[in-house]
């Protein structure tokens, strides 16, 4: 099976809400697991998850960044922080040829878990709007 057809045959089974964003891309939304704009690109050999967390601050940087390195260190299950020009992302890599449902789905419950345990601790860097 074709990437592509494969990945779409995931979403599908697992009752996902999403549309195409690309040719090759989806944007995923599982408000269940608190999880608004997913996006699952496919990049073959990869497949990448992305999720725009929040707006790096302007103050307290030092402190912000070493948040980061730590939650990556200490309680990332799947992927990791990272930064996509003044947006905080979380990303993860997966392997397009031999991903299975479990791993895709285990990968998705990772980043929802990630934003639900980290958002104490994220929202004080919150920008104010």
């Amino acid at each position: 099976m074709a990437s592509r057809e494969k990945i779409e045959g995931f979403l599908l089974k697992l009752s996902l809400t999403f549309q195409e964003a690309g040719k090759n891309s989806w944007v995923v939304q599982d408000t269940d697991k608190g999880i608004s704009d997913l996006l699952v690109i496919l990049a073959d050999p990869l497949v990448i998850l992305r999720i725009n967390v929040l707006e790096t601050p302007a103050g307290g940087r030092e402190k912000f960044f070493e948040q980061l390195l730590r939650l990556n260190a200490t309680d990332m299950v799947h992927g990791a922080y990272a930064l996509d020009g003044k947006n905080l992302i979380i990303v993860d890599t997966l392997e397009a040829d031999t991903l299975d449902i479990e791993e895709f789905q285990a990968s998705i419950d990772a980043i929802g878990l990630a934003l639900a345990q980290h958002h104490r601790i994220l929202s004080p860097y919150r920008a104010a709007k």
